[in-house]
Parts: structure tokens; C-alpha cells; sequence
């Protein structure tokens, strides 16, 4: 009895150690964690997410003044460097390089060798044709001594011709042997200058040989070797060339520019312009259109426009891309102070004489008609519809419309 007694009591559960608060549902305080959890969550979002409407950047339109020698910009442009003077220097023959006198940047004169071509076929042709002349000279020497000759026994036979020492008829012999030997003289004149013209030919050929440079200007290309075949026509193989090398004319450097022709007509002759290198932003190079090239692409609907610098420097090189804005002209002197604002060419809508802006009033904004001015590189002069210290955004203008909420992101000077 005593041992089943001791084995129930071993299966009896012990409640000793339980709180007396019957704390036994853990799970209650950690969904109250959570809810706390959740609620400091949507406190947060509450007060720290980004106020609604599209982002924007504001600017301020300020007084147009009237500083500056020309008026705004009309138009601008992209396109490159190009130059007027630019050649292929090539022999006038094919022939073998022998040497090569230029190199990448080196500067040439008009008429300066640069390369030589294997000449000595050609120079013993010249040696060839030299001899042939002298000995050309020599037979027409010959018949000349002889012609005279022959004039004098006829001038001696019609003397004993008159005394009647010999018939007629031996003075008539005399007479076709003269008249035989001036026509052999003047073949041999004639065959004098033909072996002179041969010469000529011949030195001209050898001087082919020499290539010079057809004006002054600078290399950028050189493209033969030393042991290269130069031949003007057509290329052949892998040591075949075309030319010696390309000289450009530097003083005849020029900016072409695509200009659409929607704005083609704020472009003429002679108009003041300012060239900007992609190479060098901040450089602003007086410039003038040349002439507007009279017809269009028509798969770009664009027309060419040839500009000119003012100014001459060795930053500029060919093939460049620049950026060019078609200035309008400078007020007359005693004319009218510009009227308008300016404004960041950013938030404008619209190109041409009427466009659009966003004014900002309070958090949305209201779209204001404007009148368009001239425009300089990134401002714009807005003729009418705003007033100095009017506020306006920068942004994607094209998500806007009027009334719409909107948020400062960054303050433009």
C-alpha cells in the first residue's frame, strides 16, 4: 500500500509555483505590443511623410536692363566646327614613297614639299629625252651648214649661168638640191621642238614626284609611310594610299548649324552671333552668320547655316561641336529701355511670340498667357503678362495644369 501511494503522489501535479493573478496568457501582452507598435508607426508617416503634390523648383523673375552691345539670342543652334580650305594633299601619280616630311600638327607653307616619290624610272626617261633633244639640235645644225652650202653653189651657177659657162639646166639641179635640204632643215626643227616638248614632259613627270603643299595650313592627317604605293585614282591593297596627308587652312575654320526651318526666318546674313565650344562652356566667341545655305533637308526639315568667328584661336580646332546663339540687333542709340522680365528659359512653356508659365499662389499654381521676347542662352525675356518679383516653378512643366498642389523642393536664386 505504502509504494502505490508513493506512486500517485509522484503522478500528482504541482501548483505551488503559479502566480496567484492566474497570469498564465502570455499572449495578451504581446498584442498589445503590436497595437502600440502600429500606432507609433502611423503617428510617424503622419508627420514625417513629404507633403502631397509634384515636387517644383522656384524661381523669381527680375528687370530686363539694358547692358550689352547686341540685343538677346532669337535662336540657338547645334553643330560643329568645320573649315573651308581642307585638302588631300596626293603626287599626281602612282608612284613609291621614298619620304615623308610632315607629321600630325606640323605647320606647312603654300608650296612646301612634304613627301618624295620614287623617281628613277623617271629620271632616266628625263636623261632619255634630254639626249634625244641635243641630238635633235645636232641633225638640224648639220642640215642648216649644209642648206647654206647648198645657197651658195646656186648663187654661183646663176653667175655662170648668166656668163654662159654651164646650161640651165645644171642651175635647176642646184636649185631642188637647195630647196630639198630646206625642207629637211625644217623637219629638223620641227624634230628640235618635238624632242624639246618631250623634255617638258619628262620634267614634268619628275616633277610629280616631289608633292607640295597646295596652301598654307596645318597636318592633321598623315596618312602614308615610307615604302607605301601612293596612288591618286583608287586604292588597292593594305599598302596602297590615296594621299600623303590632310592640311586644313586654319584661318578658314567656320561653325555649320542645323537650324529648323519652322525658325529659319530669325536668321539673315550678317548677323550677330556668339559661338559656345562644348570643349570650352564658358568661352562666348563673337561671331556672324555668313550666309544661310538657299535649300533644306528634307528628312531632317532643317537649313544650314555657315557661321563665322570674329576671332581667331589656336583652342579651335575642326570638328568641334559648338553651340551657336543667333543674337538679335542692337538697340539703336537714344531707342527705348527693354520692357519685361526675365525669366529661366526652364519655366516657360511654348516657344515663339506666346507661351505659358506657372505662377506659385501659396500651394498650387495658376497658369498665366505670356508674352514672349528674346531669348539669351538660358534666360528668357518675358514681354508681358508678369511683373518683377513674380514667383514661378521649374519643374515638369507638362504634368501641370491650373490649380494643381504643388511642393517647394528647391528655392531658385
Amino acid at each position: 500500500m505504502d509504494d502505490r501511494a508513493a506512486l500517485l503522489n509522484q503522478l500528482r501535479i504541482d501548483r505551488s509555483d503559479e502566480p496567484a493573478d492566474g497570469g498564465g496568457k502570455p499572449w495578451l501582452k504581446w498584442l498589445i505590443a503590436l497595437v502600440l507598435l502600429a500606432l507609433l508607426g502611423i503617428a510617424a508617416w503622419i508627420y514625417l511623410a513629404p507633403p502631397p503634390g509634384l515636387p517644383v523648383t522656384v524661381a523669381v523673375a527680375r528687370p530686363a536692363s539694358s547692358g550689352g552691345a547686341s540685343g538677346g539670342s532669337l535662336l540657338d543652334a547645334a553643330g560643329y566646327v568645320v573649315a573651308r580650305r581642307a585638302a588631300t594633299v596626293s603626287a599626281k601619280i602612282t608612284g613609291l614613297v621614298t619620304e615623308v616630311l610632315i607629321e600630325e600638327g606640323s605647320k606647312v607653307e603654300a608650296n612646301q614639299i612634304v613627301a618624295r616619290l620614287d623617281d628613277t624610272n623617271i629620271r632616266a626617261s628625263l636623261e632619255q629625252s634630254r639626249a634625244q633633244l641635243e641630238s635633235a639640235k645636232a641633225q638640224a645644225a648639220q642640215v642648216r651648214v649644209n642648206v647654206a652650202n647648198a645657197e651658195r653653189d646656186v648663187t654661183r651657177r646663176k653667175g655662170l649661168v648668166e656668163q654662159k659657162f654651164i646650161s640651165v639646166a645644171e642651175l635647176d639641179t642646184a636649185q631642188t638640191t637647195l630647196d630639198g635640204l630646206r625642207a629637211s632643215l625644217t623637219t629638223a626643227e620641227r624634230n628640235m621642238t618635238v624632242s624639246a616638248r618631250a623634255v617638258d614632259v619628262a620634267q614634268r613627270a619628275f616633277d610629280d614626284t616631289t608633292v607640295r603643299a597646295p596652301f598654307a595650313g596645318v597636318i592633321t592627317v598623315k596618312a602614308a609611310q615610307v615604302g607605301e604605293i601612293v596612288s591618286p585614282l583608287s586604292a588597292g591593297g593594305g599598302f596602297t594610299r590615296t594621299g600623303i596627308g590632310t592640311v586644313v587652312d586654319m584661318d578658314s575654320l567656320e561653325v555649320e548649324v542645323d537650324v529648323n526651318e519652322n525658325f529659319i526666318n530669325r536668321v539673315k546674313a550678317a548677323q550677330p552671333a556668339v559661338i559656345k565650344l562644348n570643349a570650352y562652356p564658358d568661352w562666348s566667341i563673337p561671331a556672324s552668320v555668313i550666309a544661310v545655305i538657299p535649300t533644306a533637308d528634307r528628312t531632317k526639315a532643317t537649313v544650314k547655316v555657315r557661321v563665322a568667328f570674329k576671332e581667331r584661336d589656336d583652342r579651335v580646332l575642326p570638328e568641334m561641336g559648338a553651340r551657336v546663339s543667333f543674337l538679335s540687333e542692337a538697340p539703336a542709340a537714344g531707342a527705348a529701355a527693354p520692357t519685361g522680365v526675365i525669366v529661366p528659359a526652364d519655366a516657360v512653356l511654348g516657344t515663339g511670340e506666346k507661351g505659358a508659365v506657372f505662377l506659385l499662389k501659396g500651394e498650387t499654381v495658376e497658369r498665366r498667357a505670356v508674352k514672349l521676347g528674346a531669348r539669351n542662352g538660358a534666360d528668357q525675356t518675358v514681354i508681358a503678362g508678369l511683373n518683377a518679383g513674380d514667383r514661378m516653378v521649374i519643374g515638369d512643366l507638362a504634368k501641370l495644369k491650373d490649380g494643381d498642389r504643388v511642393r517647394i523642393a528647391v528655392a531658385a536664386p
